[in-house]
């Protein structure tokens, strides 16, 4: 098992867990300096983020403003900007949160699209979808919202010549929990290699309030069981997967779940398959 934890945990680039506030710190300037790079690689000076309500995108935003800011003041240039994008689905159940999140990024933009009619036109044209079960099709429908939310995202990006940021963190890449093309879809990916409470500490090392920073995660893309806890479509804890990358002892049965998750969704993690 501890052979098998090692081995998830080095293909996800698993940081090892902060040592103290100190090396806290440190990693949020590693992560706030790879986004400046990137920007800088790219020759462009725009970042786009969707915000949810949750504190992955939360988190990013954080890191996202914080390095615009620092570009503005390193370069003088006020071109730089960090647009925060609401993508809701008609009226978000948990919005109060998301303008909760708003108020502690401090975005440069804010955009609002509600994606309901785009995602309703395209699943009125399917045929397939129209003899399904209402299970299959609230699932089906679910991966078209997150899909819809980021081509808006790519739209805005490309009307303002902007790299589009990716929220996935070890402990949703190890369960493959994440839309294939849909929130899977990025540019950048500033979380990537972090457990979840690794990123709720650094949401917490920013300010925000603590009602965000452990707010019951959700995905939040199935119309018949809205608002379903992430854990209860895991079938374990996100301390469970937590320790289970960060390799210490995990009951085995979680532990059959997570490797059996990390197996199903590999092809989440790679490129298309290629002859």
């Amino acid at each position: 098992m501890q052979a098998v934890q090692q081995e998830i945990a080095q293909a996800l680039k698993v940081q090892p867990p902060f040592a103290d506030a100190a090396a806290l710190g440190q990693e949020v300037a590693r992560r706030v300096a790879f986004i400046k790079d990137c920007l800088a690689n790219a020759r462009l000076k725009t970042l786009v983020l969707g915000i949810s309500g949750g504190v992955d995108s939360l988190t990013a935003a954080l890191l996202a403003q914080r390095a615009i800011n620092e570009l503005r003041a390193e370069t003088g240039d006020q071109a730089y900007a960090f647009i925060a994008v609401r993508l809701p689905y008609q009226v978000q159940h948990d919005e109060h949160d998301a303008q909760a999140c708003l108020e502690v990024i401090k975005p440069d933009e804010t955009h609002t699209i509600d994606i309901a009619p785009a995602v309703r036109a395209l699943a009125a044209k399917v045929q397939e979808l129209k003899n399904g079960s209402p299970t299959l099709v609230d699932f089906v429908v679910g991966n078209v919202k997150a899909r819809t939310r980021m081509v808006a995202q790519y739209t805005i990006a490309g009307a303002r010549a902007g790299l589009v940021i990716g929220t996935d963190h070890a402990a949703e890449a190890v369960m493959g929990f994440f839309t294939k093309f849909g929130d899977g879809a990025c540019d950048l990916a500033p979380l990537s290699g972090l457990v979840k409470n690794q990123v709720r500490a650094i949401a917490r090392s920013f300010g925000a309030p603590e009602a965000l920073v452990e707010k019951v995660p959700t995905a939040d893309l199935e119309d018949l069981e809205p608002g379903k806890p992430d854990e209860a479509s895991h079938g374990v804890t996100y301390q469970q997967i937590d320790d289970f990358l960060q390799g210490l002892p995990v009951d085995p049965a979680a532990a059959e779940i997570i490797i059996a998750n990390y197996r199903k969704t590999q092809h989440k993690r790679e490129l298309p398959f290629a002859p």
